[in-house]
């Protein structure tokens, strides 16, 4: 059974940067895309970020694009986001989780973390 741990969240101020970091228990980590969704106060769960199993492509949601950068670690089993330019509305759970393909996309993903918060006062 592969788990998926996030770290990293926290609180800081608008305009400040966080990194979060998400490791795989699983054996197989290099073989499946990995991804990076959000939900805020009142809202479902969104999509940010996705990643190849080579770390070659990635994809963005518009509202993140330029801000946030997915990466991976094959060697360390783990996937990172670097968020900066953070504003209040990224104000979220963030959750990584594991998508069924070795190729980025924004559904499919079938194993999920327990999530971490961030918080991004004004």
């Amino acid at each position: 059974q592969v788990q998926l741990v996030e770290s990293g969240g926290g609180l800081v101020q608008a305009g400040n940067s966080l990194r979060l970091a998400c490791r795989s228990s699983g054996r197989t980590f290099s073989d499946y895309a990995m991804g990076w969704f959000r939900q805020g106060p009142g809202e479902e769960r969104g999509f940010v970020a996705s990643i190849n199993w080579s770390g070659s492509r990635m994809d963005y949601a518009d509202s993140v694009k330029g801000r946030f950068t997915i990466s991976r670690d094959n060697a360390k089993n783990t996937v990172y986001l670097q968020m900066n330019s953070l504003k209040p509305e990224d104000t979220a759970v963030y959750y990584c989780a594991r998508r069924s393909s070795a190729f980025v996309g924004r559904d499919r993903y079938d194993t999920w973390g327990q999530g971490t918060q961030v918080t991004v006062s004004s």
